[in-house]
Order: structure tokens, then C-alpha cells, then sequence
């Protein structure tokens, strides 16, 4: 048994270390610059924090916006943490042409010749959808979803964002959207290979609403808005990979009938 999964093995060895190599090199290249990733990454709650009259957000001018606040760190090494935090993020999405490919590479061996063919449109619309599920979740619901949150009891609480708890949550928000894009991607490998049709996700699709709504509430902060502004697209996504599945593999009631 283990001398049939070694080749296997060592192949799936030699795929992770040629993914990690490029995200090590990724996060280098991305650490010389951690101080412009960083604050692109809290532009979103700088605007939002800022309408409520107080400092904008990782100006080193300290130029200010009204009153006064800012973000904090409480830990002597949490600037360090954090600019490695966003570095290694920063680098293993500038990695992920090259994680997709050897991904592919790893997979192939297990597929048909004709199958083989569709490595360089898997590498790139997956790394084009990981982008767009980012860029859709950075530009349009996490502003919308901070703006919410900050100004709930606005009149009440005094806002002062902690560094490592914003970047936090920036990062599981952001790699949540993107991998969620994927969907659509995924569904069209598994209908190439013929391991689902249409009719596998049409009957699915119940279940479906009920684990992205609750994938939503995990993932999201604990408002409606947050919540529906990704459950919406996800079902959006599964509804395009039922019409994706449909196009390249769909259900034939002659083969159920023979079968």
C-alpha cells in the first residue's frame, strides 16, 4: 500500500516546495514594501473611521482629519507581526499563478489525455476569479460593511481600531470572498471530468442556500448587511455553476434510463 502512494507522495512533495519557494520569494519582495500594502489594506477603515472626525488612519504625517484617535498596538512586536502578517498575505496571492499550476501538475497524472489540455485556462480564469472575489470585497463590501459597523452607536462609543485585530479580519474577509469566486472555476473542472452535471447541483441547491448563509455568518461581522452582501453573490456564483455545468456536462435522461 505505501509503496503505491510513494511516487504519490513524492510528487505532491516536490509540487509544495516548488508553491512555498514562490511564496517565500513573494513575501521577501512584499516586506521590502509593507508599509504601502499596509496602508492600502486599511484605506477602507481609514474613510470610514475619518467621517466620524477622527485622524486618518497610517498617515506618517499624522495628518488628521477631524479630533482625534487612531489606531493602536498594544504589543511591542505587533508591528513586526503584522507587517510579516501582510507580507506572507501579499505574497501567496502574487504566488497563486504558479500554486494553481502545480496544483494542475499534481492532478494531471490522474487525467485524460484530452482532459490534460485545459491546465492553462484553469490556471488563469482561477487566478482571475481569486482576483475578482478580492477586488469585489475590497472595493465594495468592506467599505459598505465598516461604514455600518463603525457608525452603529456612533453617539455612544469612541472608535479607536486596534491594529492586529483589523488586519485580521481584512485577511479572513478578503481570502474568504476570493476563494468563494472559485466556485465556478471548480464547477467547470468537475464538469469537465464528467464527476458532476447540472442536475447534480440543481438538486443540491437547497442545501446550498442554507450552507452559504451560514458560511456568511461566520465569516462576515455580525450584521445583516455584512451577511447578505456575501450571501448574495455566492448564491449569484452557484447559480452560474449550475448554467456552467449545464453548458459543458449537462444531465441526458437517455443515459439515466439505460443505466
Amino acid at each position: 500500500m505505501f509503496e503505491e502512494l510513494k511516487p504519490h507522495l513524492i510528487e505532491l512533495k516536490k509540487r509544495l516546495m516548488i508553491a512555498v519557494l514562490a511564496v517565500l520569494v513573494g513575501l521577501l519582495a512584499a516586506f521590502a514594501f509593507w508599509e504601502h500594502i499596509m496602508l492600502w489594506i486599511i484605506e477602507p477603515l481609514s474613510s470610514a473611521v475619518c467621517s466620524l472626525g477622527v485622524p486618518k488612519l497610517g498617515e506618517f504625517d499624522t495628518e488628521l482629519c477631524d479630533g482625534k484617535g487612531t489606531m493602536i498596538t498594544t504589543n511591542v512586536v505587533e508591528g513586526l507581526f503584522t507587517a510579516f502578517k501582510i507580507s506572507f498575505f501579499t505574497g501567496l496571492v502574487a504566488a497563486l499563478p504558479i500554486i494553481f499550476w502545480q496544483l494542475w501538475l499534481f492532478i494531471a497524472p490522474g487525467l485524460y489525455d484530452h482532459e490534460k489540455k485545459y491546465v492553462l485556462p484553469f490556471v488563469f480564469f482561477a487566478t482571475l476569479m481569486f482576483a475578482a472575489g478580492f477586488l469585489f470585497c475590497y472595493y465594495i463590501v468592506l467599505p459598505m460593511s465598516l461604514d455600518f459597523a463603525i457608525h452603529f452607536g456612533k453617539g455612544i462609543f469612541v472608535y479607536i481600531p486596534k491594529t492586529t485585530e483589523y488586519i485580521d479580519f481584512f485577511l479572513k474577509f478578503t481570502l474568504a470572498f476570493s476563494l468563494s469566486f472559485e466556485l465556478p472555476v471548480v464547477s467547470l473542472f468537475l464538469a469537465k471530468i464528467n464527476f458532476i452535471t447540472d442536475k447534480t447541483l440543481k438538486s443540491f441547491f437547497r442545501y446550498a442556500v442554507v450552507l452559504i448563509f451560514i458560511f456568511a455568518a461566520i465569516i462576515t461581522p455580525p450584521d445583516a448587511i455584512s451577511q447578505i452582501l456575501m450571501a448574495i453573490p455566492l448564491l449569484l456564483l452557484y447559480a452560474l455553476s449550475i448554467l456552467i455545468a449545464r453548458l459543458v456536462n449537462p444531465y441526458k435522461e437517455e443515459e439515466n434510463g439505460s443505466s
